[in-house]
């Protein structure tokens, strides 16, 4: 990979709904393929599945065959009390055969199973933020039931969203510790479901970058709504809680400081960029859409942190909007910085503290 001040954009080669989300970027796992240290033999094993299982994956376009067979749940009538989520978790009890057996739908008593219950939970909170912020009724803003399938494959190092559910693994033991633990892994996955039933951004390039970005952006704002936080209590991570305590780092990713998240003897350190002039001009993984996330997900923090109070009130109003009403699929950085503060200037003044923020 190389970098270069001024970046041409990608060009796009597929939507987001032909493509499964994963939240581990491919550049983390295929370093972690190359470990030679014997200790870490499980964790190498482990990286390489998971690479080959996420090749196999972005192979499978809408339209061809796929061993993925999710039961249709019904959408809420026109009488459902549409503020309440409807869940339904499931057990892949350590096979790739999705979506597994229903161990937890809406409305049970929690299950014995605590990863259960992280999904179950977070499905929830996710739920909360975008009906209780935006008057959102589920991902698809008609009450469409929310899914999971948890313990997916064998030390599965990584969770997706495949176009209808998310999926979680439970990690090697060794480098990750199981990715229910983060609440803004579970919002992550899931807004990438709200794009989806949206903007539907391309997954390649710039555009794939935002589509990254984005699902940072609420997993991050579902986290801190459900603490309560504002933009100086947060911490800005994505991922915080999925390592092992033998990691040295606290996430994968740093809304508020790009390239900082980890620095690791066995991870190497975090190589997102948080300005266009260290853009990562790259083929790989679509374009470069994990790693160059990091300059959109700096622009929302010192937005927000411009604005002040709590993230999801007006900073994520903005960007919000933004996404449901302003932009394409196609989407560069460029466009979707002009769309932000036309969205703020329409919403709060062209004039107001917002706008200048965002500007």
């Amino acid at each position: 990979m190389t970098t270069r001040p001024i970046p041409t954009p990608t060009a796009p080669v597929a939507s987001a709904a032909a493509h499964r989300c994963f939240i581990v970027p491919p550049y983390l796992l295929a370093h972690l393929a190359t470990l030679e240290d014997p200790r870490l033999q499980h964790a190498r094993h482990a990286a390489q599945r998971a690479l080959e299982s996420e090749h196999v994956f972005h192979a499978v376009r809408p339209g061809e065959p796929t061993t993925m067979r999710s039961p249709v749940r019904p959408r809420a009538s026109p009488t459902a009390d549409l503020s309440t989520p409807n869940r339904f978790v499931s057990d892949a009890a350590g096979t790739e055969i999705l979506p597994g057996r229903l161990v937890r739908s809406e409305g049970e008593p929690p299950h014995r199973d605590a990863t259960v219950n992280e999904a179950y939970d977070g499905l929830g909170l996710t739920h909360a933020l975008f009906w209780a912020v935006y008057s959102r009724a589920s991902i698809d803003g008609a009450g469409l039931p929310l899914e999971a399938t948890v313990h997916y494959g064998n030390a599965y190092d990584n969770a997706f969203w495949d176009g209808s559910r998310m999926v979680f693994g439970d990690g090697d033991g060794q480098v990750f510790a199981g990715f229910t633990r983060s609440l803004s892994v579970i919002g992550h996955e899931l807004t990438h479901g709200f794009i989806q039933y949206t903007a539907n951004l391309v997954y390649s390039g710039q555009s794939g970058a935002l589509n990254e970005s984005v699902s940072d952006v609420f997993g991050a704002l579902v986290e801190q709504h459900s603490l309560g936080q504002n933009v100086s209590e947060a911490s800005w991570l994505i991922g915080e809680g999925i390592f092992t305590d033998d990691v040295q780092g606290t996430a994968l990713r740093s809304l508020k400081a790009p390239g900082t998240a980890y620095d690791d003897d066995v991870l190497g350190k975090d190589p997102q960029p948080g300005h266009m002039n260290d853009f990562v001009e790259t083929d790989d993984d679509y374009g470069g859409v994990h790693i160059n996330s990091g300059i959109p997900n700096r622009a929302f923090y010192l937005a927000a942190a411009g604005i002040g109070g709590n993230a999801w009130d007006r900073a994520g109003r903005i960007w919000y909007e933004t996404v449901t009403t302003e932009i394409k699929a196609t989407t560069d950085f460029l466009g979707f910085a002009d769309a932000t503060t036309a969205v703020a200037g329409r919403l709060y003044g062209q004039h107001s503290p917002e706008a200048d923020a965002v500007r």
